[in-house]
C-alpha cells in the first residue's frame, strides 16, 4: 500500500503558496492507518525505546498509538502554557522570533532511551528542539520518525544527527 494515495494535499492552507499535507484522511481510512501504525512501528522497534515522544499536536496521534503496540511509554511535547505540574522549558528561535516547549519534569528519566515522533517534519526546528530538550534533561534521543518528510526544506540537519525516518517523502 502507498501511503501517499491517503495523505491529502490542501494547496493555499494556511496561507496562499503553502501546499499543505493533511494526514486526516489518512487517519479516516482504517486500512490505511493501520498500515502506517505497523509500519511505524517495525521501525521504531529498532531503537528500543523506552518513551515515545509526541510533538504537538498531530505527533500526539502518531505517538500514543505506537507507544501502545510497543509497550513502553508515551509523554506529550507541548507549547508553553500547555501542560500542568512542574516543567522543563527550552526556547529556540523560528525564522521570526522565538518559542518554548516543555515536558512535565517526570516525564522521563536520565538515561532512558527517546524516540520523538510528529506527523510531518518540514524544517525541523520545534523536532531538533525537542532533541535538545530530551538531551537537556539527559535522556538519551535515539530516533525520530515522522509519516510525511518535505525532504525539501533539509529538517533533517536540525536533528543533530540522530536518525530520522519518514513513510512519505515529498521533494520540491
Amino acid at each position: 500500500m502507498d501511503i501517499k494515495d491517503h495523505i491529502r494535499a490542501i494547496p493555499d492552507f494556511p496561507k496562499p503558496g503553502i501546499l499543505y499535507y493533511d494526514i486526516s484522511t489518512l487517519l479516516a481510512h482504517s486500512d490505511a492507518w493501520q498500515v502506517a501504525v505497523e509500519r511505524l512501528s517495525k521501525i521504531i522497534s529498532r531503537f528500543q525505546p523506552d518513551t515515545l515522544a509526541g510533538i504537538e499536536a498531530r505527533g500526539f496521534l502518531v505517538a500514543a498509538p505506537l507507544a501502545l503496540k510497543l509497550g513502553c511509554g508515551f509523554t506529550m511535547v507541548r507549547k508553553k502554557g500547555k501542560l500542568p505540574g512542574n516543567l522543563i522549558s527550552y526556547e529556540y528561535d523560528l525564522e521570526y522570533g522565538s518559542d518554548v516547549i516543555e515536558i512535565q519534569d517526570d516525564a522521563v528519566e536520565k538515561g532512558q532511551r527517546v524516540v520523538i515522533l510528529d506527523d510531518l517534519l518540514a524544517t525541523g526546528g520545534t523536532m531538533g528542539a525537542s532533541i535538545n530538550l530530551f538531551e537537556k534533561i539527559g535522556a538519551k534521543v535515539v530516533g525520530t520518525a515522522c509519516i510525511i518528510e518535505l525532504d525539501f526544506l533539509n529538517g533533517r540537519e536540525k536533528l543533530k544527527g540522530v536518525p530520522f525516518e519518514a513513510l512519505a517523502i515529498y521533494g520540491e
